[in-house]
Parts: C-alpha cells; sequence; structure tokens
C-alpha cells in the first residue's frame, strides 16, 4: 500500500521549509541585518523586512523597471536581484535620493516638468535617470531615451519624463 501525500501537506512539514540566511545589507548608508529566505529577491527583502515601499513591484520579471534600485552606485531592477547576492553592497532606494525638504536635484526635476502622472513608476523612473547621468550616455533625446528604455510608463509621461532628464543634465 502507498501513500499519496498532497502537495498542501508536503508543504507544511517544517523540513520542506526554504532555508534562510543571515544577510548584511547597507541600504540607504545604513547596515541592516536580514534574516531572509535564500530566493528571497532585494525587492521583497527591502519591502517585506525594511518596509522601504518606494521601490514597486511591477512585472517582477524584470520588464517594467517599477523597482529600479541602485546598486553599488549601479542600476539593478530588485525583482531579480537576490538579497543574499548583495552581502555588504550598498544599496540606494528612492527613499535614500532625497527627502521632502531637500529633493535631489532628479526629484526636483520630476515635480517641475510634471514627469508623472499615476506615479506607480515614478521611483524606478526617477532611479534610473540619476543612473544616466553617471553612465556614458549622448546628449540627444534618442540617446536619453535609449537609456531609459528599461523603465516602462503605462501613462505615457515620456515627454515629461525626457524633458525632466534633460533638464538635470544641462545643470549638472
Amino acid at each position: 500500500m502507498s501513500t499519496i501525500v498532497s502537495r498542501a501537506a508536503e508543504t507544511a512539514h517544517p523540513e520542506s521549509a526554504a532555508p534562510t540566511v543571515r544577510t548584511s545589507l547597507r541600504v540607504n548608508g545604513q547596515t541592516h541585518e536580514v534574516q531572509a529566505d535564500v530566493r528571497a529577491s532585494l525587492l521583497d527583502v527591502l519591502r517585506n523586512h525594511l518596509q522601504l515601499t518606494g521601490t514597486k513591484k511591477g512585472c517582477d520579471h524584470g520588464q517594467c523597471g517599477a523597482c529600479t534600485v541602485h546598486r553599488n552606485g549601479r542600476r539593478v531592477n530588485a525583482c531579480l536581484t537576490l538579497a543574499v547576492a548583495c552581502d555588504g553592497d550598498e544599496i540606494t532606494t528612492i527613499e535614500g535620493l532625497g527627502s521632502p525638504t531637500c529633493l535631489h536635484p532628479m526629484q526636483a526635476a520630476f515635480v517641475s516638468h510634471d514627469a508623472y502622472q499615476c506615479g506607480y513608476c515614478t521611483s524606478g523612473q526617477i532611479m534610473s535617470a540619476v543612473a544616466v547621468l553617471q553612465e556614458p550616455c549622448g546628449a540627444t533625446d534618442a540617446d536619453v531615451r535609449e537609456a531609459m528604455s528599461g523603465n516602462i510608463c503605462r501613462c505615457g509621461a515620456y515627454a515629461n519624463i525626457l524633458a525632466a532628464v534633460q533638464h538635470v543634465r544641462r545643470e549638472g
């Protein structure tokens, strides 16, 4: 006689629980020790463990850019980055870029150029735009569009986003 074990019963046993690991993340200048599932994305750790909800979960497949953060100064899709792979890394989220009383120049440009509508993609757009300032990027609008092509805006605020990025690049 064989025993059939349901999928629900399988996942209820502690021995089948996913292993966790202690990870040290330096986020927005502060060190955080986090005990997280080894499979957890950086996005989920930021949002669920550190309550940094400015980074948005859009597609969760690396296609929309809503989850863009900086890892050691380079932009990454947090939904595609394992948190454990970031042990000891410097992570910057939208919360670490500026504050309501002291906006980063890119944040101020997004406000002054009306570069958002619903706002869901805005934090990822801003994080990518800030990275573009540090990356090799030509001066034309087409160059900026290409550099920002990994960030999608469902509302279609692209003209205003482009204007904000170009404004900061000219002033910077």
